[in-house]
């Protein structure tokens, strides 16, 4: 079965074939350097290094290009308000960006290309427009003309007129349609600039992509891809100045991955649930509960092209489904071995059925929810089979599949001592006892006491087939924030 891909450019799914057989290559828009990245630009980057790691998973040798526009209008206005260099704004949050990109396990691109250091490519995209009569100049400024761009509306799938209807777009009376736009700026009195055949000034925003896009991977290439917001008017504009500059086709196939919204409202300083990653990492509500895997987990259990909603409950959901495979992952470093066993077939069928479940959901559009589903579907075989004893041979391929197909989502890689510490860290200090008013428990020493306790009672209670007895004193320590894990061998063990 080949990769299958949700290409909005046509609106459906087309079987990947690439421009050249094993390779992919693949640019992503990146981020304007003026601020701190957001969720929302979390969620991006998690998505198209899921992808990556993916076809490199499958294969294929991948070249990734993600790019900074390091020279923009929100680029000047944040460094006229803080009264410094506009160079000096797009290095700090260049860095930033790495610091954050650190902080989610975002493997590097192959090539992150600045506007400002392709400034000889957009020049020449756009003497190159405007020789073919697809651009005009008005008082130092160049502007494409949509009009003269047969196909445009192509991407977003309406034409001119209903895309002129529904956009917001800048007001110029001198502009031949209001759709047109800005290949080149003429700079204004103290702004930064390049010299240019129509005077000094600096590029438009969609100029920058394609000019860099283009000389980093060739007029056409294979996969392009951002958020959806950038479907119109971004890549509607990268799309119309890309062949008609060429003659070509630009990108075989679009991809968009959805928003991200809290507890299900557009995320928005003034309703106060605006997030950046270093705040959520560091300085939020959640910053205590938030790991870099949680919330890639979280990510990748709603599909890229649906809106995900992040709360409370979710990153809690992430969480409790993280400590379940990290769990079992434990049991299986842990459990005694035989030298073979009876029932091995059992396994590899087991082994067999997961490896397929896993490349069906990701070859399908990569449906990471349905892969993770697959993986606690594993985990419940595995306890099953637990309780019979396993070799030597298939724990270690137990282990090695968990973490061989949690590689390409970037999940399960840490070693279970690291994750215990990490669970551990974001529970609660102090249990608190559970609902019983004939006890009383302070002090860690007797809290331990009490949960032994309670554990005994609980495994009486099993031993005499009083099941409902059972679940209740089950339920209770969970409400109290204690996990049980009753083991092969009978026994029971607990964490907080």
């Amino acid at each position: 079965m080949s990769i299958s891909i949700y290409n909005t450019k046509t609106k459906k799914k087309e079987a990947f074939a690439p421009l050249v057989p094993g390779k992919v290559s693949m640019y992503v828009c990146g981020v304007t350097v003026y601020d701190d990245c957001h969720l929302g630009h979390a969620r991006s980057a998690l998505t198209f290094d899921m992808i990556r790691r993916y076809f490199e998973f499958s294969g294929y040798q991948v070249t990734y290009v993600r790019n900074f526009t390091d020279i923009d209008d929100k680029i000047l206005n944040r460094a006229d308000k803080e009264g410094v260099a506009w160079n000096e704004i797009s290095e700090r949050y260049i860095q930033n960006f790495y610091r954050d990109m650190g902080a989610l396990g975002i493997t590097k691109p192959t090539v992150e290309p600045r506007a400002t250091e392709h400034m000889q490519d957009i020049l020449n995209m756009i003497e190159g427009l405007e020789k073919k009569g697809m651009a005009y100049q008005l008082e130092g400024d160049v502007y494409f003309s949509v009009k003269k761009f047969y196909s445009y509306g192509q991407l977003s799938g309406k034409n001119l007129e209903e895309l002129q209807a529904g956009a917001r777009v800048e007001v110029d009376t001198r502009k031949e349609n209001p759709m047109d736009f800005a290949l080149w700026k003429a700079s204004k009195p103290g702004e930064p600039g390049w010299d240019s055949p129509w005077g000094r000034g600096r590029p438009g925003w969609h100029i920058e992509c394609s000019a860099m896009s283009v000389a980093e991977l060739g007029p056409t290439f294979d996969i392009h891809g951002g958020g959806k917001d950038l479907i119109f008017p971004h890549h509607e504009n990268e799309i119309a100045q890309s062949c008609a500059f060429t003659g070509k086709e630009f990108s075989h196939y679009w991809i968009h991955n959805g928003f991200v919204t809290v507890d299900k409202e557009k995320m928005s300083k003034s309703l106060g649930n605006f997030f950046t990653i270093r705040g959520i990492f560091e300085k939020s509500k959640y910053s205590e509960s938030v790991t870099a895997e949680c919330l890639r987990y979280l990510f990748l259990s709603t599909h890229y092209r649906s809106d995900l909603s992040f709360s409370d409950k979710a990153i809690e959901e992430a969480k409790s489904a993280l400590d379940n495979i990290y769990g079992l992952i434990q049991r299986l470093e842990e459990s005694d071995t035989q030298e073979s066993i009876q029932g091995d077939e059992d396994w590899d069928r087991i082994l067999r059925d997961f490896a397929n479940k896993f490349q069906d959901g990701m070859d399908d559009d990569f449906n990471t929810p349905k892969v993770l589903g697959a993986f606690h579907a594993l985990r419940g075989e595995v306890n099953k089979l637990l309780t019979k004893g396993l070799s030597e041979k298939i724990r270690k391929n137990v282990l090695e599949g968990l973490r061989q197909y949690g590689r390409p989502l970037g999940l399960f890689q840490l070693g279970t001592n690291q994750w215990n510490a990490i669970v551990v860290k974001l529970e609660p200090a102090v249990v608190q006892a559970v609902a019983n008013p004939l006890k009383e428990v302070t002090g860690s020493s007797n809290e331990d006491k009490w949960i032994d306790e309670q554990i005994l009672l609980r495994n009486e209670a099993r031993t005499k087939k009083e099941f409902a007895i059972a679940d209740t004193i089950r339920k209770e320590l969970a409400d109290q924030g204690i996990i049980l894990e009753d083991r092969p061998d009978g026994t029971t063990r607990w964490k907080r």
